[in-house]
């Protein structure tokens, strides 16, 4: 079954956010996990596969941003706008506006979001999707 945590940030800064999430997929890396980082654009994959070599010093996360190819590396963090390849699908980090594409393999989605009107906006409509879908929701604020 398919477990969905929503973290929502203090802050209304996007720059927070991505941070948060830098250090969720860290988190995640070092556990074993090679996740896919779901985005809205080219741009905001870019900000974050630059963020991802910056964020702490020592910090090392391989990862490479996806554009439909099969990745160089297996054991890799893959950054894109479009929906996760399968090997890719296991947990899934959402900071796109929309709905992500639940695979079979889909086990974890961490969707961050930080405190502005149009972020928790767009988080409520996939909070409304998630639980049609019948999938575990738990929320975390105040990070």
């Amino acid at each position: 079954m398919v477990e969905v945590s929503f973290y929502i940030l203090p802050s209304e800064s996007l720059q927070d956010r991505h941070l948060f999430a830098c250090k969720l997929i860290e988190k995640a890396y070092r556990s074993g996990s090679f996740c896919y980082v779901l985005t809205d654009s080219d741009e905001q994959s870019r900000i974050l596969d630059d963020l991802l070599w910056t964020f702490r010093a020592g910090s090392f996360i391989p990862h490479q941003t996806y554009i439909g190819e099969p990745p160089d590396i297996e054991k890799t963090v893959l950054i894109g706008s479009l929906d996760a390849p399968g090997d890719w699908q296991k947990v899934v980090f959402n900071l796109s506006s929309r709905y992500p594409n639940i695979g079979p393999q889909t086990g974890r989605i961490l969707e961050i979001l930080d405190n502005s009107e149009t972020t928790k906006e767009a988080g409520r409509k996939r909070y409304r999707q998630y639980q049609q879908s019948g999938v575990k929701i738990t929320t975390y604020k105040d990070w």
